[in-house]
């Protein structure tokens, strides 16, 4: 029970001293989570109820499924706006159509993330490098900002996904400014910014809200044009069915998909922070994946659209000292009397307000100082951040994960293919075998030894750039050369493409009367020496625990002991 619902783990042994922290921390972030959940329903294209519903039943669900104490559950920026550009590229006629679409698509993530869950998949989510991660944000956080300028400039402005093109929107709408719209728009950033430099316990966006709503209403400022939220239906979501359809599913599934991924990796990302934080807390990725789906499946059925972890609201929680997932309860009921009896407060509601909101909490995922310590260390992971972040911006959401997650993989391999390979030399005065280029003078150096450490796994990628180097190596020498050793410390696996040259390249030096010896190989990869025939053509005898033993017994082969022999020729029992 334990396994599959980590609720049993906290519940039974909850005390009555948690109680207040939870109510205190559930009844903050549910505050901040009103609001936000409208804002965010708006990034969607979805009406601002919609980001209510997505705060109920699916953050009840992870109450019972999720192993991480503090993460906060519920609507968030980027997956908003992974909605919106994923539908707006469908062809979907009327508002309730395009309402039908983003539950389905809930649906359809919260499956995806189901199934990988069952499978214990949440590996993939590491193909997911930080400089995509880190570009792929900022790209994205800039288009939302960028989608907001219509309601800060109180103007309709024609939907997109792409910079270029929200920029020329903008333009052509900027002589339509509703100058109270973007006052109140303008006021309302400011506000939070200097509330949250001055005290980050004051809730800022309530107070922005309050606000908000007062000068529409107070000074009556919805005839001069100012766009307000206006009705928000009262009550609770009712039980409907997903509008399940073969040919949407079709239409939906790549970007079901990001959203899944994305999502996942949100919600673990968040999660590992917090678990950095509390040492107590104990994220499990797969039950994470499980949570998530179950979440975003029943979601789908109470009319919500997408969910996933929120950095600022689980902050939030963090900060506000809840003790168990028990917070979420009251989050929940804060949400619940909202949609039974307060959304008559909302009706003046100005959309600048929310826009603000928006605007503020997206810009703090723009990572400036990231890029900066690649551009000055990682040149190359700097380029595939700034590829990312620009693709994003300019081509597509979707294509920009895509395309940043090809080029990084693109990336791992040519590294592979082209891995560091050092010749390596006794240290003077010790026993340590190191990189001759590194050390220099400090390092003895033998015509009739050759000494390589090949820092990589050996596979059919590689087994080339191997073999060449090593013979380059082998002919320099000339004639003098008796001896052969590989330090193979860093390889951790060779395939068996790799281990055929290896056997061709070991005969080959026998027959140029220079031995070969193997010295340092880890478990699994002594078992493929063996399971793969190259101990046959090498010699049992020519396998050692260190690089030391290896010219050891090259000087005097019988100076080396049986326990060092048996050490070195443990291998896994069949």
């Amino acid at each position: 029970m334990q396994k599959f619902f980590p609720i049993v783990d906290w519940i039974f042994n909850y005390k009555k001293s948690y109680l207040l922290k939870d109510l205190i921390a559930g009844l903050t972030v549910g505050i901040i989570l009103v609001p936000q959940g409208m804002a965010y329903a708006m990034v969607a294209g979805l009406p601002p109820v919609y980001g209510l519903y997505a705060s109920v039943f699916p953050v009840l669900v992870y109450m019972f499924l999720g192993t991480s104490r503090q993460l906060a559950i519920g609507p968030v920026a980027m997956d908003s706006l992974l909605v919106a550009a994923g539908l707006g590229t469908l062809a979907i006629t009327g508002v309730e159509n395009y309402i039908a679409m983003a539950i389905f698509l809930a649906f359809m993530v919260g499956s995806i993330q189901l199934l990988l869950g069952f499978l214990r998949m949440g590996f993939l989510v590491n193909f997911l490098s930080k400089p995509v991660i880190s570009g792929f944000t900022s790209g994205a956080a800039c288009i939302i900002i960028l989608s907001q300028l219509k309601h800060l400039l109180g103007v309709d402005i024609e939907k997109s996904s792409k910079m270029h093109e929200l920029v020329v929107y903008a333009l052509e709408k900027v002589g339509d400014t509703n100058p109270y719209d973007f006052a109140i728009g303008i006021l309302g950033i400011f506000i939070i910014v200097l509330l949250k430099k001055w005290n980050r316990k004051i809730p800022s966006i309530l107070v922005v809200v309050v606000l908000g709503v007062l000068a529409v209403y107070v000074l009556g400022l919805e005839q001069y044009g100012v766009r307000i939220v206006g009705n928000i239906p009262q009550g609770l979501p009712s039980f409907q069915f997903p509008d399940f359809d073969l040919k949407k599913g079709m239409d939906l599934w790549p970007i079901a998909l990001t959203l899944a991924l994305i999502g996942y990796l949100e919600t673990i990302s968040i999660g590992k922070s917090m678990e950095e934080k509390i040492k107590e807390d104990k994220i499990d990725a797969n039950q994470e994946l499980v949570a998530l789906g179950t979440s975003n499946i029943v979601g789908s059925f109470f009319q919500a659209y997408p969910i996933t972890a929120s950095f600022s609201r689980s902050a939030i929680s963090n900060d506000a000292g809840g003790k168990t997932k028990g917070f979420a309860l009251f989050s929940v009921i804060m949400v619940v009397v909202t949609l039974l009896f307060l959304t008559p407060l909302f009706y003046y509601l100005p959309n600048a307000v929310l826009a603000s909101i928006i605007m503020v909490s997206v810009f703090g995922l723009i990572d400036f100082e990231y890029p900066k310590t690649l551009l000055k260390y990682r040149k190359d992971e700097y380029i595939i951040l700034m590829l990312t972040f620009l693709i994003t911006l300019f081509v597509g959401i979707k294509e920009g994960v895509l395309i940043g997650v090809l080029i990084s993989l693109l990336l791992m391999v040519y590294r592979t293919s082209k891995p560091h390979y050092a010749v390596l030399g006794k240290v003077r005065g010790s026993e340590y075998y190191k990189n001759i280029n590194r050390f220099g003078e400090d390092i003895e150096q033998r015509d009739d030894l050759l000494i390589i450490r090949f820092d990589s796994q050996l596979y059919f990628g590689n087994k080339n750039f191997f073999k060449k180097h090593l013979l380059e190596e082998v002919n320099a020498k000339g004639k003098s050369l008796k001896g052969v050793i590989l330090n193979a410390e860093p390889i951790n696996y060779i395939d068996s493409t790799a281990a055929n040259m290896l056997i061709s390249v070991i005969e080959d030096l026998h027959n140029r009367d220079i031995q070969f010896y193997i010295a340092g190989a880890i478990g699994p990869t002594r078992d493929i020496i063996f399971n793969s025939g190259i101990a046959d053509v090498l010699g049992k005898d020519f396998l050692f625990v260190r690089t030391k033993e290896a010219v050891a017994c090259f000087d005097d082969p019988e100076s080396i002991q049986d326990t060092d022999r048996k050490i070195a020729h443990q291998r896994k029992p069949r």
